[in-house]
């Protein structure tokens, strides 16, 4: 089924629609809520969550082209998971930053291209969760540092230190693992 056609079947309550739109979106979903929880059990629960907010919400949806479909439904899950964080109070539940340089030398981009997908999205993964939400707002969502603030209720500087202190993190894992398999 095509993607206007779904949505329009999922806005008028089909449960076979919703039920393609799950099978055919869940895992694109998933990796969206992992990039910012962290780990897979917490993910899943706020794909499910968000899957929930979808179907009740898709009076809101737009079509606006091919593609607006997912994109809208990436954005509901982000939301979903940033208001995960605000009710849990993630972002103030900061680690030591001590051992964290504020100044760092990025590895060359053509060593990185080397390293797996799936290892740079684990060493995201693994990354405290202020830095791993300020990451991924920055880089996948393209926010600026202002709008990264007025989302997570921090100051700008702050997203900008999580954010410089991220990729310091990042850095040090990519040299790490290239120097064990490169």
């Amino acid at each position: 089924m095509e993607e206007q056609e779904l949505a329009e079947r999922c806005r008028q309550g089909d449960s076979l629609a919703r039920k393609e739109l799950y099978e055919q979106y869940a895992g694109r979903m998933l990796s969206v809520c992992f990039r910012y929880a962290g780990d897979r059990e917490t993910a899943e629960d706020l794909m499910h969550d968000g899957f929930l907010k979808l179907f009740d919400s898709f009076d809101k949806f737009t079509w606006r082209g091919n593609g607006s479909l997912r994109a809208w439904m990436e954005r509901v899950m982000v939301n979903t998971v940033l208001q995960y964080f605000r009710k849990n109070d993630v972002m103030n539940q900061s680690e030591a930053l001590d051992n964290i340089s504020e100044t760092y030398e990025e590895p060359d981009a053509s060593t990185v291209d080397a390293i797996p997908q799936k290892v740079l999205m684990q060493f995201i993964s693994e990354l405290p969760a202020g830095y791993r939400t300020v990451f991924n707002l920055y880089v996948f969502e393209e926010k600026s540092h202002k709008e990264i603030a007025r989302i997570l209720g921090i100051n700008e500087k702050s997203s900008a230190s999580q954010l410089t202190r991220a990729r310091a993190t990042l850095a040090n894992k990519v040299r790490g693992w290239m120097k064990n398999n490169i």
